[in-house]
């Protein structure tokens, strides 16, 4: 079990941390995310970065699936299950489409294929870790469902759930529109933005993840697909 930090958090600066067993490669990744201007702490298994998160309040989780021990992908589950909605983008060898929606099926926001290019990694850093003053700012709402900012969840009611980076950043989207038709290339366009490698179906992908969360919140066919052309969010159902 190792653990490292690069010094004291400074205000400002994005605090990362980065979970990879590999130690020149993480060595290689620290340095470039410091050079950036990034503080990094670093783990070297499952254990200890569920230690660290618990601890300590990061803006973005750079997370290896393959790690000794407890996958990266069981540390994601169990972040999300603690309530945890850090944005995490998760990088692996394993870059086959079923092994990406895996990953973003526990709850990652986004993920990079090894090899990659550090101005890539740089890129969707800068992406999860960007913050939208006006879903900051205020609360919103359309009908009974509303967004949670400081809880980074929505509520119907009483009831709520939690929303990863990208689900929250998709909902606001949806309620900014609610009652309109919007198409995917628009979602992805506002939501994604010009993100590399960012396949079309991932729209789909994540109304899924929204559809599931508002229908345990009572709100089942809030979600509408217009075969064709895109989704409404018509909140009443």
């Amino acid at each position: 079990m190792r653990a490292s930090a690069d010094g004291a958090y400074m205000e400002g600066m994005k605090r990362v941390l980065l979970v990879e067993d590999e130690e020149r490669m993480a060595d290689a990744m620290r340095r470039v995310l410091v050079a950036e201007r990034y503080t990094v702490d670093v783990a070297s298994d499952g254990e200890t970065a569920l230690e660290l998160s618990s601890q300590h309040s990061y803006d973005v989780v750079l997370l290896d699936r393959m790690l000794p021990g407890i996958s990266g992908e069981q540390v994601l589950r169990t972040m999300r299950r603690r309530g945890n909605s850090t944005p995490v983008l998760m990088v692996t060898a394993l870059s086959a489409l079923e092994h990406r929606v895996e990953g973003l099926d526990a709850g990652a926001d986004d993920y990079l294929p090894k090899p990659f290019a550090f101005s890539e990694l740089l890129a969707r850093l800068r992406a999860l870790t960007r913050r939208s003053p006006e879903l900051v700012a205020e609360r919103l709402a359309a009908g009974a469902i509303a967004l949670d900012p400081d809880r980074h969840q929505v509520t119907v009611g009483e009831r709520s759930e939690l929303l990863s980076a990208r689900e929250y950043a998709l909902l606001g989207y949806l309620i900014r529109h609610a009652g309109q038709v919007v198409t995917r290339q628009q979602i992805l366009d506002s939501v994604w933005g010009a993100e590399p490698d960012v396949y079309s179906n991932v729209v789909d992908l994540y109304i899924h993840y929204l559809r599931r969360k508002l229908g345990a919140l009572g709100q089942n066919k809030a979600l509408r697909t217009v075969r064709g052309v895109g989704y409404a969010l018509q909140p009443g159902g």
